[in-house]
């Protein structure tokens, strides 16, 4: 069963915690709807097929130790901390979406500053199997090499479980930032500066932003009809009323940061949003990312790539996949820069290789014959947006338009069977925009970003 969510936006409010006499910060859910079994189970075991850890082949330390044992020395080292000086915050979110916005949020804090850090974050009704899995993932995404080299504000960070897990705690650390790191955080947001619009404050416009978003919305998927059920800018999953899906606003998001970190912190905020709120009241959220990745470079576009891949894997990792989908975007979107190349990845397009054989199934023989890869080249633009941004989608609605018989076996070469959705869709848009030309569509998109510039 996939986790369900019950929302919260994150907020500060000091409290004293009697048992610790730490000084904690209690995030309180702002809006508190509760969706059927949000809870979850106490022996709720987390996974992923995509992101698995490697199992700890380490004695466990705390194995045979008492419940009342483990209790006792926990509260003892939430005191050691204390007296260390070190801050103690309390979460008091009891589902992991509540918690992977707290968390998040609180490793954007510590990687703005350039300080040497440690702090600890409880999550005391968040069972220890969800904290173990998050801390675990971290981990592994540390070792590999592809996507930390475009990462590199991830390397000063550390996340462990409080005495090894003796109670539900993280210990965020962070070591000081060096003269190279503070010179790739300088380059990183002097591009941003450069290639979108700032107010008089220099900070990175959101007004501006979000109508050049709505600018590529318009133009794209209401003109182009990239996607069928979005009848203007601000209304949503149209049509599906039949399948028991209302339509709605769209609601657009901003997050300023040229940090990850804030990024992946603003994505589960708009989550918990997206979880408070009933269709009727926001359908679908387009989040504005324009500091991630800023500009059309290839080292724009890795950028771009591993913080989106970051913020899929995070969500896949407690199956979020089962109750969101997300639509990746970037001006310079290619699809064989997007890593796996020949396999699906999550919240992008299907492989180019996968264009033929869907056009093939649909029944768009010629077509699938006669284009060529220039051709199919252009059905990259439907995700070339002004900048970085991510369509966050519930999955009702993708079931919804896409049918029940929606995943097929696609034979992308002789023999070579792949599971499959959205071929109508895919190929519908391939030869539509091959049918604009390149021309006309790198026209468009040099609008929507001067807008937002």
């Amino acid at each position: 069963t996939a986790l369900a969510f019950q929302s919260a936006n994150p907020s500060a409010n000091p409290n004293l915690n009697p048992d610790t006499n730490a000084n904690v910060n209690k995030y309180h859910a702002s809006a508190r709807y509760q969706a059927q079994n949000s809870i979850i189970p106490p022996n709720y075991r987390l996974s992923t097929s995509l992101f698995e850890a490697p199992a700890s082949t380490e004695e466990d330390p705390l194995a045979g130790m008492s419940d009342e044992r483990k209790a006792n020395l926990f509260q003892s080292l939430l005191r050691d901390l204390q007296i260390e000086d070190v801050p103690v915050l309390g979460c008091d979110a009891n589902v992991v979406h509540t918690m992977s916005a707290a968390l998040w949020t609180t490793l954007a804090e510590v990687s703005a500053k350039d300080e040497e850090q440690k702090i600890c974050l409880v999550m005391d009704n968040i069972p220890l199997g969800a904290l173990e899995a998050f801390v675990e993932d971290f981990t592994v995404l540390k070792t590999q090499d592809r996507l930390m080299v475009y990462l590199p504000e991830l390397r000063r960070l550390s996340i462990s479980l409080l005495g090894k897990g003796v109670g539900p705690a993280f210990i965020i650390e962070a070591t000081e930032r060096t003269a190279d790191e503070i010179a790739e955080r300088t380059a990183r947001e002097t591009s941003a500066v450069a290639n979108v619009a700032t107010d008089s404050e220099g900070q990175v416009d959101e007004a501006k932003s979000t109508a050049a978003l709505m600018s590529f919305i318009d133009r794209i998927v209401v003109g182009e009809a990239a996607c069928p059920y979005t009848k203007s800018i601000d209304l949503a999953a149209v049509g599906l009323e039949k399948q028991g899906v209302p339509p709605g606003p769209v609601a657009y998001r901003f997050g300023p940061s040229s940090e990850a970190c804030a990024a992946v912190g603003t994505f589960w905020n708009c989550v918990c949003e997206l979880l408070s709120k009933p269709q009727e009241e926001i359908s679908t959220t387009m989040l504005s990312l324009p500091a991630i990745g800023a500009g059309m470079s290839e080292q724009s576009l890795t950028r771009f790539s591993a913080v989106v891949e970051l913020i899929s894997r995070n969500l896949c990792l407690f199956r979020g996949d089962d109750v969101f989908g997300l639509v990746h975007f970037h001006p310079a979107y290619d699809r064989m820069m997007i890593h796996p190349i020949d396999k699906p990845s999550y919240g992008h397009l299907p492989p180019r290789s996968w264009l033929r054989p869907m056009m093939t199934m649909n029944g768009n023989v010629d077509e699938a014959k006669t284009f060529t890869e220039e051709d199919l080249e252009l059905s990259d633009y439907q995700r070339k947006a002004p900048f970085t941004a991510i369509n966050i989608l519930r999955v009702n609605q993708l079931n919804a338009a896409s049918g029940a018989k929606s995943i097929v076996d696609l034979e992308v070469e002789d023999g070579v069977f792949e599971k499959a959705s959205g071929i109508t869709t895919y190929s519908r848009n391939a030869i539509r925009l091959a049918g604009v030309g390149k021309e006309a569509l790198d026209a468009g998109l040099e609008a929507d970003i001067a807008i937002a510039k």
